[in-house]
């Protein structure tokens, strides 16, 4: 009698943890739709990960974005003239506050003015 109380039990545990790894399996599976990368271990056993999300700020995105967005004021620089480009950000400044806005944002600064030099001779 108590040999058959203390298998029953043995199963249950069994169950348990068959129904933990294939919860555990669920869940790495579904963190698997977004990717992962395979790994081979020592014994040659391949491995699959899930990649691991990034969750930071986008550093690379904003540095391009603000080297892209100089640079698109260098190319007006250059291709319109200083001149101009100082009438227009003139008329810029005297508008509503979205106009001014711009016109901070666009104003010639140093990095600006040198990508235009380096540009000028390209253009022309």
């Amino acid at each position: 009698m108590g040999v058959g109380l203390f298998s029953e039990v043995a199963v249950v545990e069994t169950h348990a943890d068959f129904l933990r790894r294939l919860k555990l399996l669920g869940r790495k599976h579904a963190r698997m739709t977004h990717g992962y990368s395979a790994r081979v271990r020592q014994d040659g056993l391949i491995v699959l990960q899930p990649r691991r999300l990034r969750r930071g700020f986008p550093l690379r995105g904003t540095m391009l974005l603000l080297a892209g967005f100089f640079c698109f004021k260098a190319f007006m620089l250059a291709a319109i003239g200083p001149v101009t480009y100082g009438e227009r950000l003139a008329k810029l400044s005297n508008g509503t506050v979205v106009e001014q806005a711009g016109a901070w944002l666009l104003a010639m600064d140093p990095l600006t003015d040198a990508l235009a030099g380096a540009m000028g001779p390209v253009l022309r």
